[in-house]
């Protein structure tokens, strides 16, 4: 299996849902030419034409709402939002009709796009460029929403999305683009159903659950308490919307304590959904409360005091002890 880095194993996801299906296209700021802030559609404008990854205009308005033209054509767009914070001149395209043309049409029409935005911080940069915007969408129902934490899910994962005939959110985390891993890019079956939740590694003691660019951090953090003779189980969410909280049920019914960790803020984020949730399906087999690490309730700050704001191991272990205090 060749190894590649996050970045690449979306380029060849891109490169393979292009050249499969002739309804697919790239839209985005700077990703035709240049290849993208990140590089990420680097060669694919020269290989595939400018009709079909084209250059777009700096208003995230009208790259959503010209995919949603497209999509209502036959068309399967693949927009990309250039950084994170740069969403929301398209949010009200996104939440207001995007999510909504499936039911609204009684289901006659369908919107096959795909949005990818970079997302998360650990890249110091300047201001709305380092944001996790995740749970602004998770709560508007008709958006299916993504995130890799390594290569192999970065290919499939862009491609099934593509192939979804809902539209999809993948969010990309933009530190973990350099990350590499094995591709299993031969056999189709090594993709698995993407809005299914994997158990990266196996634990008895305690369960932590994350996704995207927390999920190194969360093993990190996994493999430490090891050393305190801990078993921990690490789950990679993978999907934000729709959650498996089967499997993270499933996980915390076996070891009785939960960690939900993600850079985006803990106040009304990812983290609370899922901490209720498990209080209603294993409250029994909890051995102490859900304890959520994130990111603070503020502003992101400027790069310089970011190593601050983001979770890193020590916060993990930290919650980890609070949880086996009980």
């Amino acid at each position: 299996m060749p190894t590649m880095t996050i970045a690449k194993a979306i380029n060849a996801g891109l490169r393979a849902a292009l050249d499969q299906d002739e309804t697919v296209l790239l839209m985005g700021e700077d990703i035709g030419t240049l290849g993208g802030v990140y590089r990420v559609t680097e060669g694919l404008k020269s290989e595939f034409g400018g009709d079909r990854v084209v250059d777009s205009p700096l208003a995230e308005s009208g790259i959503i709402g010209t995919s949603i033209g497209l999509s209502m054509r036959g068309y399967r767009p693949v927009a990309e939002i250039q950084f994170d914070g740069f969403v929301f001149p398209g949010f009200n395209q996104i939440t207001t009709q995007l999510a909504k043309m499936h039911a609204r049409s009684r289901g006659q029409i369908t919107v096959p796009v795909t949005i990818r935005i970079p997302y998360g911080g650990g890249i110091g940069s300047v201001e709305h460029h380092s944001e996790s915007p995740e749970a602004l969408f998770a709560h508007t129902a008709g958006l299916r929403i993504l995130t890799p934490s390594n290569p192999h899910d970065a290919y499939w994962m862009t491609q099934q999305a593509i192939a979804c005939e809902d539209p999809v959110i993948v969010f990309e985390p933009k530190r973990r683009y350099w990350l590499k891993g094995e591709v299993d890019t031969e056999n189709p079956g090594a993709s698995a159903d993407p809005f299914r939740a994997h158990v990266v590694r196996e634990g008895a003691d305690a369960t932590i659950v994350a996704y995207g660019p927390l999920v190194p951090v969360a093993l990190a953090a996994a493999e430490a308490s090891a050393e305190d003779g801990r078993s921990v189980e690490v789950i990679d969410l993978r999907s934000i919307s729709p959650i498996d909280f089967d499997a993270v049920v499933a996980s915390v019914q076996k070891t009785g304590r939960l960690v939900v960790a993600h850079e985006a803020p803990t106040f009304g984020g990812i983290g609370g959904e899922i901490a209720s949730r498990v209080s209603e399906g294993a409250f029994l087999s909890l051995e102490a409360p859900v304890i959520r690490v994130g990111g603070f309730h503020m502003p992101y700050p400027v790069a310089k005091v970011e190593g601050h704001y983001l979770p890193d191991i020590d916060r993990i272990l930290e919650a980890l002890d609070r949880a086996f205090a009980y």
